[in-house]
């Protein structure tokens, strides 16, 4: 039986990774996009083959893993750069997701910061995005280390809010409390459990 698949994306800092752990929790097999690249990038992936042929050896650690430092800030200066490697790195993730979805119970959901820039969204049953204000998104940014500045970056990194709810049926907006947010979850769930069973 094909899985039914959740794309779960939303904007940096605006509490795509709440939604999903709570998404786990009732139940569903979650698979973070983000985690397939870092396993990519380990000594000897693809991902790392892939980095080194894009901007040379430097960019790898001496065990030949991705450095990831230099990679992002590689990436996040040069908007070229970080398209090259975006086109190349997205259909690994894809192939990935497909491997680890085959095995996946009756929900699988993919959360991925890039799901509507890489194309996936028509692969999807529900596309979900997490939504917030810039100004909320940028003092989360900055809570967890990062500068304005450097948020702002990696916020243009992404496309921009009108696409993602373009693309997803259903919007979360995350401005207010986790109570809040957690209730709007809480109908997500029945709504994907009742989609899931129509399909």
């Amino acid at each position: 039986m094909t899985p039914f698949r959740v794309g779960l994306t939303g904007g940096i800092a605006a509490g795509k990774s709440t939604v999903a752990a709570w998404l786990r929790e009732a139940g569903f097999t979650v698979i973070d996009a983000d985690r397939i690249v870092a396993n990519l990038y380990r000594p000897g992936g693809d991902g790392a083959a892939l980095v080194a042929r894009l901007f040379g050896p430097s960019f790898l650690t001496g065990a030949e893993g991705v450095h990831h430092q230099h990679l992002a800030t590689r990436v996040f200066r040069d908007a070229v750069a970080r398209e090259q490697l975006e086109s190349a790195i997205h259909p690994l993730v894809k192939r990935e997701f497909e491997a680890i979805a085959r095995d996946a119970s009756e929900i699988v959901v993919l959360e991925a910061p890039l799901l509507v820039e890489a194309g996936f969204a028509p692969d999807f049953d529900l596309v979900v995005t997490v939504e917030a204000t810039p100004e909320t998104r940028i003092r989360r940014a900055v809570e967890r280390g990062l500068t304005p500045d450097e948020a702002r970056k990696r916020f243009s990194a992404q496309t921009d809010e009108t696409n993602r709810c373009a693309a997803a049926q259903m919007v979360l907006r995350n401005d207010g409390s986790l109570d809040d947010l957690h209730s709007q979850v809480e109908s997500l769930v029945e709504e994907i459990r009742r989609r899931a069973e129509d399909a």
